[in-house]
């Protein structure tokens, strides 16, 4: 599970990164100045068809939202609490449809598509020598690459525990993920080093 792509033939794969990615920004800031429940609802539809068109299957996407849904549900909760259930309903339609939206492009787009994006983006910034868009972009596919990994090891985790008839908590979960967290942070930063 190194990444949320999967290969496929559907058109959502054969377009090009580059406006798969214009799209997902242009939705996303247009979704956050939207506050009519109705529009939303019929974004979060739209995505859902995409979804659908694009060949991914209930089970794999449950696999890549089931993490997130916990912290929407929480967000959503403190919303109806705070502000009204009006409002919790805006937040949970508008967070639903950029999250889904976001692993769309990420189910149908191959990293290495999305860097040469990143990389062409920031090539006027390296003319003038301010960064090193080759970098950036390498540091941009790791964090995609890392997102389905935590994932993964958070699962692996609360298996493990489950094995073991340990009740799942925040410190019996949160350490093991902060250890093997940071341990992966240091390969990375040594295969990193040992490539420079």
């Amino acid at each position: 599970m190194g990444s949320f792509y999967f290969p496929g033939d559907s058109w959502l794969h054969r377009m090009a990164a580059g406006w798969k990615l214009a799209l997902l920004m242009l939705a996303g800031a247009g979704l956050m100045w939207v506050h009519d429940w109705r529009i939303q609802a019929i974004a979060l539809f739209v995505v859902l068809c995409l979804l659908q068109q694009s060949g991914a299957h209930t089970r794999q996407l449950w696999r890549h939202i089931s993490t997130l849904s916990w912290l929407v549900l929480a967000l959503v909760l403190f919303t109806a609490w705070a502000q009204s259930p009006m409002a919790a309903l805006e937040v949970a339609l508008r967070m639903s449809a950029l999250i889904l939206a976001a692993l769309l492009v990420s189910m149908t787009t191959p990293i290495a598509q999305m860097m040469d994006v990143v990389i062409w983006l920031l090539q006027p910034l390296q003319k003038l020598g301010w960064i090193n868009s080759e970098r950036v972009a390498l540091v941009f596919g790791l964090t995609l690459r890392l997102i389905p990994e935590l994932s993964l090891q958070w699962h692996e985790i609360r298996e493990a525990q489950a094995a073991r008839g340990l009740k799942v908590s925040p410190l019996t979960m949160g350490v093991p993920m902060l250890l093997r967290t940071l341990k992966r942070a240091q390969d990375i930063a040594e295969a990193l080093d040992a490539r420079q």
